[in-house]
């Protein structure tokens, strides 16, 4: 059964090579990303994801199961990895939630747009916006910032270095955990990294 969407040739770059690909953060955890919890949490929970993917939506829950159950002994960082190749609407959705996150909304946004994957129009992106009670004229402006846009850059850049090849990946305490979310090698992982913080 698949549980990732894998990388392909158009997204971003496919150069990084299987056998030379690095198995932790290359870009450590740091306040500017979104996040949820302390940062000085034992367990450090990093997702690359892409709002198109539905492997990423069918996560999400389970996400905030291991968030309610360990609470402040974990910190979750989301950064954004669109696979453009595969989900054309996937930069537009991660612009969009950046632009919320200007304004404050990053994980509401986050969450509805996980939840409505097949509404990423930018009509149906603007819909969204005004749901959540964004100032419009200020959304507008901020989906053309080139600052927001390079954040989205940064973070898939990172997540290649990092080796990631598909979404979603999770990375427990720095280490890279293969195949998308399987729950019960996360609970373990997790579950470690609280017992032996890294």
């Amino acid at each position: 059964m698949d549980e990732q969407t894998p990388l392909r040739t158009g997204d971003l770059a496919t150069a990084v090579g299987l056998d030379d690909r690095p198995l932790h953060l290359t870009r450590p955890v740091g306040a500017e990303d979104h996040h949820l919890g302390p940062l000085e949490a034992p367990a450090q929970l990093v997702e690359y994801g892409d709002y198109q993917c539905p492997f990423c939506a069918q996560a999400l829950p389970g996400v905030k199961t291991i968030l309610s159950r360990y609470g402040d002994r974990v910190l979750f960082v989301f950064r954004h990895f669109p696979l453009v190749s595969q989900h054309p609407r996937a930069w537009h959705a991660a612009l969009a939630a950046e632009a919320a996150g200007a304004q404050g909304r990053f994980w509401q946004m986050h969450d509805h747009l996980l939840g409505n994957q097949h509404e990423l129009s930018d009509e149906e992106l603007r819909t969204h916006a005004r749901a959540l009670g964004l100032d419009m004229s200020t959304y507008e402006r901020d989906l053309r910032d080139p600052e927001l846009a390079q954040r989205v850059r940064e973070d898939a850049l990172s997540g290649l270095h990092s080796g990631v090849l598909g979404t979603p990946t999770f990375f427990v305490n720095g280490r890279r955990l293969e195949g998308g979310f399987r729950p019960d090698e996360l609970e373990g992982a997790m579950e470690l990294a609280i017992r032996v913080p890294g």
